[in-house]
């Protein structure tokens, strides 16, 4: 069984990844989050640099010295490949020890989903930096870490039984600092605009709580009613 088990109306289910108390309240997050990376999306469309916002926290963030370059650059290797990997390795192998399947699940699903979209909204954006071959909109890199740190969130406040509110909290905290720590990589490296950073945060926000609910779903359709 994946961790702790419950028993509704003869119907035996696993531990979800979406606590049921949070579902109402992180559906409320995922749709105001899509809804800014769209209006992000649609007022940057095309440009070819920053805005007015932007370059007032670009000034102020890109260029860092040492030690903070080198925390950025740390920080920037783990939405890489090398990076990611390394992350959902340890991730995976935690959960199948605890013999958590779905959370192993949304572990991969839900960082990997949240990148594949980035990607089809890029070109849809075509917002560039750095020259015009490299798409901006939304940070894949971003999106990547807030989906990471918002899976295990969940799963944490899911184990800990945490109520909807403190669930909630917890969800958001995590994936808001895991998100502003790699967006201010991205900026400080010069990779993206603060824009970009955000329309990838949001983007995690809006893909994993609806990963997480598909996993849960097809999880219990498979598994056999007792009683």
């Amino acid at each position: 069984m994946d961790g702790t088990v419950t028993v509704t109306d003869g119907k035996v289910t696993a531990a979800a990844v979406l606590p049921v108390v949070m579902r109402g309240r992180l559906a409320v997050v995922a749709v105001l989050a899509s809804l800014v990376v769209l209006l992000l999306g649609v007022r940057y469309a095309g440009d070819t640099g920053p805005g007015r916002t932007d370059a007032r926290i670009g000034e102020a963030a890109y260029g860092v010295g040492a030690p903070w370059w080198h925390l950025a650059n740390a920080t920037d290797f783990l939405g890489d490949p090398g990076g990611a990997l390394l992350l959902l390795t340890a991730g995976v192998v935690g959960c199948l020890r605890a013999r958590r399947t779905r959370a192993a699940v949304l572990l991969l699903v839900g960082p990997g989903l949240a990148v594949g979209v980035t990607r089809l909204l890029k070109p849809l954006a075509a917002r560039t930096i750095n020259g015009d071959d490299n798409l901006a909109f939304p940070s894949g890199h971003t999106a990547f870490l807030t989906a990471f740190a918002l899976a295990l969130a969940l799963l944490a406040a899911g184990r800990s039984g945490l109520g909807p509110t403190s669930g909630t909290v917890l969800a958001l905290a995590a994936a808001s600092a895991a998100g502003a720590l790699m967006g201010w990589a991205q900026v400080a490296t010069g990779a993206h605009y603060p824009t970009d950073t955000v329309g990838g945060c949001c983007t995690a926000l809006a893909v994993v709580p609806a990963v997480a609910w598909a996993v849960d779903r097809v999880a219990d359709a498979r598994r056999p009613h007792k009683g």
